[in-house]
């Protein structure tokens, strides 16, 4: 029988000794093999230059963020003007809270529809739709005469144009850094705050100077051609990283440490937002001015501007869990030492920079954390659920924040200074007890094969 009489190259010999030595060997050299084929395929996927034409992304990334988030920032001038001389009629303040809030919610809500968008046509095609979007928000708001109108214009149309510009190219960059994985998200996220220090003061001198529909013209058309200049220029590197890049991945979700992420996202976005928008109504409830309330939404961007490379830096060196966990708890306990007590323009404006360095430690972060969390190849399908996570805080966050104000008493926002300052601590307890699970191995450090 001559099958009967065939040897099984992969079982061991019959004689326990003779011809055992070679076996092994084999069976090493095969194993060697395996290993090295899958060292090659995990290293093709997570390798990234760490350099090169990422650079250029990295100020690509950084223009975007200035003339998006950093225009989106100013809208705490425009909320104190709003409040101030209440030019809508039948409008409240929630109301204009809720306006700012859709800004960053609409942004969000996007997110699986954009991430979809741009696996299909590349990140280029939303981020024209993008750029039309927010200018088309920001001249429609200049001609609105009623509250609705503003609702549509500069609420939810600078809304979906900022998803549609910023979600796309949040992915790219951790494509092209790994050891500076953060420090090139630092730099980049840096541009909100320089974007919010010039827009705030621009917009306010414009106020001013000229008019509030002015002021959101010349912002729409400034933005439009920056963000168009940054969408030819952007580059990306999904033929070698090949993200399945998912809307919406309910696989993820079954997952404790992503969990933990989302929900440190959830709740430190109450705090961000209400800081970003309330403080320059802040400064005009201790009796500042127009000028100075200005100033201090102005220095809370450049805190920003300055604080959120060092955060970058700061994680690449000591850990982006860890140090993402302690910026968030330093944020609410800031908020407590300084920002309750503060009720002269030095004190303001020395918690503004301060706290403006480390409250969006969210935004620094999350791209870096969601690959420590999922891995590369599952960024983009985590960092939109991240962008999900975050619509009802960003949305709602600045309606509670007002609720909470008390107008005719000595301390307005004493109520409101508190629900921040708890949420930050309580958004930090999310990322220790990550570190716990993540030091501990209890979880896989990539999502399980299905």
């Amino acid at each position: 029988m001559a099958l009967a009489n065939e040897k099984d190259l992969h079982s061991p010999p019959e004689d326990p000794t003779a011809g055992s030595e070679a076996w092994h060997a084999a069976q090493l050299a095969d194993h060697e093999k395996a290993a090295s084929e899958d060292s090659g395929s995990i290293q093709s996927v997570d390798s990234a230059p760490d350099g090169g034409y990422g650079w250029v992304n990295v100020g690509v990334c950084f223009s975007i963020n200035c003339f998006t988030w950093g225009a989106v920032a100013s809208y705490g001038v425009y909320l104190a003007h709003y409040l101030k001389t209440n030019g809508y009629a039948g409008a409240s303040s929630l109301d204009y809270g809720i306006i700012g809030g859709l800004n960053t919610a609409v942004a969000m809500l996007v997110a699986p529809l954009v991430t979809i968008l741009a696996r299909l046509y590349g990140p280029r095609v939303p981020m024209v739709m993008g750029v039309i979007f927010q200018s088309a928000g920001f001249t429609g708001a200049s001609f609105a005469r009623s509250i609705w109108q503003l609702y549509l214009c500069q609420g939810a149309l600078i809304g979906l144009g900022v998803g549609f510009i910023y979600i796309p190219s949040t992915a790219i960059l951790s494509q092209w850094f790994s050891k500076k994985r953060s420090l090139a998200s630092g730099i980049s996220t840096a541009g909100s705050g320089i974007g919010g220090i010039i827009f705030s003061f621009a917009s306010g001198a414009m106020i001013s100077s000229m008019s509030v529909a002015w002021s959101l013209r010349v912002t729409g058309i400034i933005t439009g051609i920056m963000n168009l200049t940054a969408a030819m220029l952007i580059r990306h590197r999904n033929e070698v990283i090949k993200p399945p890049q998912r809307g919406f991945d309910k696989k993820l979700l079954r997952r404790y440490d992503v969990m933990l992420l989302l929900g440190w996202a959830f709740i430190s976005t109450f705090g961000y937002i209400v800081l970003f928008f309330s403080l320059p109504d802040f400064a005009l409830s201790i009796k500042l001015s127009s000028g100075q309330a200005a100033a201090v939404s102005a220095f809370l961007n450049l805190g920003t501007a300055i604080g959120r490379p060092l955060v970058g830096v700061t994680s690449d060196r000591f850990g982006r869990i860890e140090v993402a966990g302690t910026m968030t708890l330093a944020c609410g306990i800031s908020v407590f030492a300084m920002w309750i007590p503060a009720t002269s323009y030095g004190l303001t404006i020395f918690f503004a920079i301060i706290n403006g360095a480390i409250l969006g430690v969210f935004w620094v972060t999350i791209g870096p954390l969601a690959v420590e969390v999922a891995g590369l190849v599952e960024l983009p399908s985590l960092l939109s659920l991240a962008w999900m996570s975050v619509i009802l805080p960003a949305t709602f966050a600045e309606v509670i924040a007002l609720k909470l104000r008390r107008p005719n008493s000595s301390r307005p926002y004493l109520f409101t200074q508190i629900f921040v300052g708890l949420a930050y601590v309580i958004a930090s307890f999310c990322l220790f007890e990550l570190r716990r699970v993540k030091r501990r191995g209890s979880m896989p450090s990539r999502p399980p094969a299905t």
